[in-house]
């Protein structure tokens, strides 16, 4: 691997490649790792558990095997149910026994390794949690066969299939930025064995592909460091993304956000040596009409954020790499609409700029004036997000005429105390649109939990100077969505505050250590729904 640059990314690993067979697990050849899913005794087996020993009639009391092991166990000569016994099994989801089989398979003398997986109750959180386990399993191997995520059985297999794809993707996902090779790269090819080669499966198939790729894609952008990571940077990014997705792309340069009017972005960005941009993308689905509605994604783009000259604490500005991970989350989410059949028109939005420390840098006291007139008094620059998305909510209503919108951003660190580190907030001002939200945030596994758009806090964000003050103070994640909210017309409107969730401490289910590039799967799921602006705008709140 040549030595990296500090103008250029080195080469990252990538996510396996994924294909379905109609053989069981043992029966795929050329693979150095089967694995087969382990079920607790108590769990809904659907006909598809070995909850016996072969030969004995005598019932299981502990967890059983399930599709493809029987036939393992007969290949190999080996008692895998009494494996179970002996490694005190339970079968809860993210267990893995690790069997060595040393001298190959009498069928495939590359086999080195039988994995037994647990996935808890089947259930599509369970399969995807499988997945993730199975995906660390297997680092640095070169080709897994595995049945596991058959054990959804026949009823539950679209979901389970798609969740299951999801977590082996993102579970592999790593990053480095050194002169040397990875240590532990994701496996190179996976297959899905006794899940059914169809064209259905392979639907299913294409569309997790599509979702995970987004996770990742979000997660990338959020990971890299903003040495490199400036708004030019993430704006090559966007044009290099809609080239490959087949998306229309517009970026503005500091000239042209001067030209018109956008105050907010160039507020933020005025003190660093990288100017600022803001990044448009385009998709329209196919046979599109002029009666196809429109909904318009806003994503924070700060590439690193110092707090200005209300700078942070160092300890503060340790993961700043990743406040622009609602940016990625768009550009993400923007490249996987056509995969996932998204029937409507979406914009995606992405302001972007590095919130630095300079003698230009923006003043306490300060009034920005966004874009179509509305003016906000600075006293706080680092509640800097809210300033640079507030100009592209104006944009996006004043000239795209959205029947919805909804804007991503690690926004505020009272998210976190709110919430903790596995739960994103969200503030909807539309009943329709927060149920939508909801069913995809259950149905991708990105929780999202409802926060209230209180009024009585409307006069926290007062200023006698300006239109609103940037920084009205607690409770921060409110006061925050109430600022916004004066940019969004009357289009119903949507606000998801990922600041809880933006990076994850360790490595647990399917997010890896660091940014974590929350939202992207949430929206995939929304967008890609037969109807995802079902009862939008019946039922909207305004003040």
């Amino acid at each position: 691997m040549p030595a990296p640059t500090a103008d250029h990314l080195p080469p990252q690993v990538a996510p396996p490649e994924v294909a379905l067979s109609d053989l069981g697990p043992y029966a795929v050849l050329g693979v150095d790792v089967v694995a087969v899913p382990v079920l607790p005794a108590e769990s809904p087996q659907d006909g598809a558990g070995d909850s016996n020993r072969a030969g004995s009639d005598e019932p299981r009391t502990g967890p059983v095997l399930g599709p493809g092991a029987a036939e393992l166990s007969d290949g190999l000569g080996l008692d895998l149910l009494a494996v179970l016994d002996l490694e005190e099994a339970t079968g809860a989801v993210g267990e893995v026994i690790r069997v060595p089989v040393p001298l190959g398979g009498p069928e495939n003398a590359q086999l080195r390794w039988v994995l037994l997986v647990g996935v808890g109750q089947q259930r599509p959180v369970d399969l995807r949690r499988a997945g993730a386990a199975l995906a660390r399993a297997v680092r640095n191997r070169e080709a897994v066969a595995t049945s596991v995520p058959a054990a959804a059985g026949p009823a539950g297999m679209t979901a389970g299939l798609e969740a299951f794809v999801v977590g082996l993707v993102l579970g592999s996902f790593g990053f480095s930025w050194s002169s040397r090779d990875p240590e532990q790269p994701p496996v190179r090819r996976a297959v899905l064995a006794g899940v059914g080669d169809t064209a259905e499966h392979r639907q299913v198939l294409a569309r997790a592909l599509a979702i995970a790729g987004a996770g990742w894609q979000a997660r990338l952008l959020a990971t890299v460091p903003s040495n490199l990571k400036n708004p030019a940077w993430l704006a090559q990014q966007a044009v290099e993304t809609a080239g490959r997705a087949g998306l229309d792309v517009e970026i503005w340069d500091e000239h042209r956000l001067a030209d018109e009017g956008f105050g907010g972005v160039l507020g933020v960005g005025q003190a660093s040596a990288s100017p600022p941009r803001l990044i448009r993308l385009d998709y329209t689905p196919p046979g599109a009409s002029k009666k196809t509605p429109t909904v318009v994604l806003v994503g924070k783009g700060i590439t690193f954020d110092t707090g200005g000259l209300s700078i942070k604490p160092a300890e503060g500005m340790a993961t700043m790499k990743r406040d622009m991970t609602g940016g990625a989350v768009v550009i993400a989410t923007m490249a996987a609409l056509g995969a996932v059949g998204c029937p409507v028109r979406v914009v995606g939005l992405v302001p972007a700029a590095e919130n630095a420390v300079s003698g230009s840098a923006m003043r306490p006291g300060d009034v920005v004036r966004h874009y179509g007139g509305r003016t906000s008094e600075v006293t706080n620059t680092d509640a800097e997000g809210r300033l640079v998305m507030a100009d592209a909510l104006a944009y996006g209503v004043a000239r795209l005429q959205p029947a919805a919108i909804v804007d991503v951003a690690t926004l505020t660190g009272a998210m976190k105390v709110a919430l903790g580190l596995r739960t994103g907030g969200y503030f909807a001002d539309d009943e329709a649109l927060a149920a939508h939200l909801a069913a995809a945030a259950e149905d991708s596994g990105e929780t999202l939990w409802r926060m209230p758009l209180a009024d009585v806090y409307e006069e926290r964000i007062a200023s006698e100077v300006a239109d609103a003050d940037n920084a009205g103070g607690g409770p921060g994640a409110i006061t925050a969505a109430l600022f916004l909210r004066h940019f969004t017309g009357d289009v119903p409107w949507a606000h998801l505050d990922i600041a809880s969730v933006g990076d994850s401490p360790v490595d647990v289910h399917e997010y890896s250590t660091g940014p974590t590039g929350f939202g992207a799967r949430a929206l995939l799921s929304w967008l890609g729904s037969a109807d995802p602006l079902a009862g939008v705008g019946e039922g909207q709140q305004r003040p």
